[in-house]
């Protein structure tokens, strides 16, 4: 293996993108978005420069570090560490973004190093790591611990492998083309709240979260760090109240995104059980994100699931009609949800794998 000379740094965090020090942070975000073509063909994968900002500069909730390294040729590759800000919190999250181009030199060697440096001066016992994958096949598939799902060897996920770190869990990502007839959507939203009953009823509102539903909202956020399926990797239960529902929000609309919420509340008690977001960048006619989807486990069975889903689609596609596609992460062993997204017409376009490793 050929190796270079490397100087790493800590990324440059502006307080705008128009500043004198924002070339990094601008570098960050186009790098991103190279990793995800690269990977996966993906680009819009990746959230850009604008859109990351404001949760670089609040560490209320999740801090946000990372690392530059460089060559006498400029910048070769990034690595960022996340760290959830609960007491409780034991792991460092990473990602690595090293392009092909660079890769064979001990660049990634070199961060996943000084990554987990980091995460060991915060403290933490555990690092977690999203590798991308296509769907196809290869001559070396990775199965997870969970047992659901296979994704091909990468260079990176070879990598990580070898540092000691276990494949716990396989995420599949899908897509919903926008354009496509919205019939069966309205068909499959009405079958779903005739089959729910009068005692759930749909609440729905762009963010921000107006005033007298942020309780609510932040106790169904809440639900998701513990109700969504996740493998053995080391979730924190997340902190929810009014306050952080307002935080979040003011990182998400900051960066100029637009968040559609369709939630179902539960008549006879009031909250909020069920809920999906759709996001989506300044750039009106890119790809929509769906953020969260969950349905409280006490109250599965209902097709809340079907609900919530059905309904922000066919509202997102009368306030975005220039948007083309819905992407969404979801395990793969949560069949409940992937076979809601498989009847109302989301197909699958990549795969993560989730690593763990104990330090």
């Amino acid at each position: 293996m050929k190796t270079v000379a490397l100087t790493i740094t800590p990324l440059v965090v502006p307080g705008s993108l128009d500043d004198a020090d924002a070339a990094e942070f601008l570098a960050y975000g186009e790098l991103n978005k190279r990793i995800c073509a690269e990977e996966v063909g993906l680009p819009d994968l990746a959230p850009d420069a604008r859109q990351m900002l404001p949760a670089w500069q609040d560490g209320t909730d999740t801090l946000q570090t990372g690392f530059v390294a460089r060559t006498d040729d400029g910048i070769v590759g990034m690595v960022t560490i996340s760290f959830a800000q609960e007491a409780e919190a034991h792991a460092a999250e990473i990602d690595m973004l090293v392009p092909a181009e660079h890769w064979g030199m001990g660049v990634e060697e070199a961060l996943l190093s000084r990554a987990e440096d980091e995460a060991r001066a915060h403290g933490r016992s555990v690092l977690q790591l999203w590798t991308l994958h296509r769907p196809e096949q290869a001559d070396r598939m990775l199965v997870p611990r969970t047992g659901w799902g296979r994704v091909p060897a990468t260079p990176l996920a070879e990598l990580v492998a070898a540092d000691g770190f276990t494949l716990e869990q396989v995420e599949r990502n899908s897509e919903f083309d926008l354009r496509r007839d919205a019939e069966p959507l309205r068909a499959a939203l009405a079958d779903a709240e005739a089959a729910a009953g009068p005692d759930y009823r749909i609440v729905d509102w762009l963010m921000p979260t107006p005033p007298e539903l942020r309780d609510g909202f932040a106790a169904v956020l809440a639900r998701l760090s513990t109700d969504a399926p996740s493998g053995d990797m080391d979730f924190v239960a997340e902190e929810w109240d009014a306050d952080r529902v307002v935080r979040r929000e003011a990182r998400l609309l900051g960066a100029g995104q637009e968040i559609s919420v369709v939630a179902v509340q539960h008549v006879p008690t009031g909250d909020l059980v069920a809920y999906n977001e759709l996001v989506i960048g300044a750039d009106r006619a890119g790809v929509t994100h769906q953020f969260g989807t969950l349905v409280a486990r006490e109250h599965r069975g209902h097709r809340l699931g079907t609900i919530v889903k059905c309904a922000n689609l066919l509202r997102w596609r009368e306030r975005m009609p220039d948007s083309p596609v819905v992407s969404t992460f979801n395990a793969e062993e949560n069949r409940p949800m992937l076979n809601i997204n498989e009847a109302i017409g989301f197909v699958p376009v990549s795969y993560a794998g989730a690593w763990q490793k104990k330090i």
